[in-house]
């Protein structure tokens, strides 16, 4: 069955940085837009960073454009998020989704990311 397992959180000072890690097993990764998406405590999932099957395009939210980078290893099955110049503001859990469809998508189980001094 399909599957998606983040790796990479935990505790970083502000200013610091992390890669996220998601592999996938189970489905034709290399045919799946791959998304990162946070959630903090009392509010909504909200899409962070996107990329396409292939690679060709990106996409980020407005809170992380030119912090954040994803990229994705279709050798591989995984997909990263590399987050840079991290605020307090980024502290969340993250999760990845592998979207084929409307009606195909998976989800990751999340890896906690927590911004503090």
């Amino acid at each position: 069955q399909a599957q998606l397992v983040e790796s990479g959180g935990g505790l970083v000072q502000p200013g610091g940085s992390l890669r996220l890690s998601c592999t996938a097993s189970g489905f034709t990764f290399r045919a799946y837009t791959m998304s990162w998406y946070r959630q903090a405590p009392g509010k909504e999932r909200e899409l962070v960073a996107s990329i396409t099957s292939t690679g060709s395009r990106t996409n980020y939210a407005d809170s992380v454009k030119g912090r954040f980078a994803i990229s994705r290893d279709n050798a591989k099955n995984t997909v990263y998020l590399q987050m840079n110049s991290l605020k307090t503001e980024d502290t969340a859990m993250y999760y990845c989704k592998a979207i084929l469809s409307p009606v195909t998508a998976y989800w990751g189980q999340g890896t906690q990311v927590t911004v503090s001094s």
